[in-house]
């Protein structure tokens, strides 16, 4: 028995997805701190449970413990404090994966601070807009030169930074050295009691969304975030009592929070984290075979380009269960992943607002290019233009019926929470903070829509279709862009490829695709017709792509999704 599992899921085995879906519940303890309740819970009950295993692109390897990450975390705590930081402040991370997000992360929580996660791919435009908007009090970061750089060309119109930290072996004049602060710091701290205690519904992390439309929001989420993430943990990442999981991603992602830190650490499993500089699929290969982890969960265009490697003098039957998310998987890669490797990779969806909303979970027989069935709790359903039921086969809003009102930003920072002082079903964003406009937009009569669409088949599964602005009206039709994808990911010629909506005098819009090739492929006019009438042998010929474009990349967004609205834009003014 999972001690610290038990403590909030009062079921933990179940004999079906049926079961699963009808009768798991989880309970939010009064005042609950993933900090206090979770990390210092293990360090006191398994001090030697080891937490965290880490390696680098050098093949660097360090390992910590609970007990480390409960020092460590009480001594960045005072660091923090020493600062001037205090309940409610608002930091920022940029650490890549270095150990430091982790015991920085645990360090805000137990001061009550809010934490914002930063990619390392932040811009000065980027890391101005952020800092000003959400009033950041604190900036840590890597010492990463160009980073740096940016950091020093936005201080001076940051209006609230107050400090700067950075971790690494370069600090620069004027800036605080975080690891050496840490290292020095009273390793003493106590659990703050009275109006310094944290509370269950007031805010604890902010990331901000994607921005593949439109400025990145941002996405409000309180204390019970972590306990949200049990069930993409332990039913969709299946991770286990002290075997390594490693979800590979970057630490200012939202599948940070998803696959390398709540939900892994509350089931008892030891988070995998490799850090690396820039993605290949060499180093993802060499750093799986020295974490040997027994889970394993990336985006899905770590797949694709490990499907156009030679696997074959790899060994990867140490891993157990593969999962994916962040953008669907074509059926074509998922079966090239199973010959190749006998992995079975098991889908999931979500957003930066929410945990895993429907996944092919263990009970489930997979459907390649499916992302499942609903996840216990939110109540998913498809909702049509007029908040009805979708039936089978008709594409809908991908909605959580049972999000309840939601809480005005201001009444959450002032901690009343969310309406009643309730805090919101577990995973549930609390709101886009500072923007009550686009929450009621996509918030109301206690439904959350999420702006992404699918539909259902007669088994119940999901089958993602795009978001809303995404989907091509062509004719008279309603062309979702990943089917036309998925087909044209099944030519071996295509490395990635978007499709977006073109306008055309005649139809409206018609289907285009942006295409990046694989190796040994060369752009040409008999490859464009090849690939037309591949997808009208593949899909339906009415969804083959009138419009064939070849590019050296795609526009991706700076946690790797790609960009179709950027491609549309380009389009429009051409």
């Amino acid at each position: 028995m999972n001690e610290i599992l038990s403590r909030f899921c009062p079921r933990i085995d179940f004999e079906s997805y049926e079961d699963f879906y009808q009768n798991y519940t989880c309970t939010v303890p009064e005042n609950f701190n993933f900090a206090y309740d979770v990390v210092d819970e293990w360090a006191r009950i398994k001090p030697d449970k080891p937490a965290l295993v880490w390696t680098n692109d050098a093949g660097d390897m360090r390992s910590f413990t609970f007990a480390d990450m409960k020092r460590l975390s009480d001594k960045a705590a005072n660091v923090l404090l020493a600062q001037g930081i205090q309940k409610g402040d608002v930091v920022m991370l940029i650490l890549k994966q270095r150990p430091e997000v982790w015991i920085l992360m645990t360090a805000l929580m137990k001061i009550g601070a809010v934490c914002i996660p930063g990619t390392y791919q932040l811009t000065k435009k980027d890391i101005l807009y952020r800092c000003n908007i959400a009033e950041v009090k604190m900036l840590i970061s890597v010492d990463d030169k160009e980073l740096l750089d940016n950091i020093r060309g936005s201080l001076s119109e940051c209006k609230s930074v107050r400090n700067v930290a950075i971790v690494g072996d370069t600090v620069p004049a004027g800036f605080i050295d975080m690891r050496r602060a840490i290292e020095e710091a009273d390793e003493k701290f106590a659990r703050p009691a009275g109006a310094a205690a944290t509370q269950v519904q007031e805010p604890m992390l902010i990331y901000f969304s994607s921005g593949t439309t439109g400025m990145p929001k941002m996405v409000l989420h309180n204390h019970t975030l972590p306990l949200g993430h049990i069930v993409t943990a332990k039913y969709w990442h299946c991770v286990q009592d002290e075997k390594v999981h490693l979800t590979q991603t970057d630490s200012g992602w939202a599948k940070f929070a998803w696959g390398k830190i709540y939900g892994q650490w509350i089931c008892g499993a030891v988070i995998g984290a490799y850090d690396t500089e820039k993605f290949s699929t060499k180093g993802i290969l060499d750093a799986l075979a020295r974490l040997r982890p027994t889970t394993f969960c990336a985006p899905a265009t770590v797949f694709r380009y490990l499907i156009k490697e030679d696997l074959s003098g790899y060994d990867f039957s140490y891993i157990e269960h593969t999962s994916v998310a962040g953008e669907p998987l074509s059926p074509e890669v998922y079966n090239q992943i199973k010959e190749m490797t006998g992995l079975e990779i098991r889908e999931g969806f979500g957003q930066s607002e929410t945990s895993v909303m429907a996944a092919a979970f263990t009970w489930l027989p997979a459907k390649p290019g499916s992302m499942g069935k609903p996840a216990p709790l939110f109540g998913l359903n498809l909702l049509d233009e007029n908040g009805k039921p979708c039936d089978d086969g008709i594409v809908g809003n991908i909605s959580i019926t049972a999000a309840g009102a939601y809480p005005r930003p201001g009444e959450t920072f002032s901690g009343k929470g969310a309406s009643g002082g309730m805090p919101g079903i577990p995973g549930l964003f609390r709101g886009y903070w500072k923007d009550e406009e686009v929450t009621a937009a996509a918030w109301y009569d206690g439904v959350y829509h999420t702006g992404d669409m699918a539909w259902h088949d007669a088994d119940g599964y999901y089958w993602f279709v795009g978001r809303n602005d995404d989907v091509i009206k062509c004719s008279g039709y309603r062309i979702g862009p990943f089917e036309v994808e998925s087909a044209l990911m099944e030519h071996p010629s295509v490395l990635e490829c978007a499709v977006t909506a073109a306008p055309d005098p005649v139809r409206g819009q018609v289907v285009k695709a942006t295409i990046v090739l694989a190796r040994g492929f060369t752009p040409s006019d008999e490859l464009k017709k090849e690939l037309q009438n591949h997808v009208k042998r593949v899909t339906a010929p009415y969804k083959y792509p009138r419009i064939v474009e070849f590019a050296a990349e795609l526009p991706k967004t700076i946690s790797g999704k790609i960009q179709r609205n950027l491609i549309r834009k380009k389009d429009a003014t051409e």
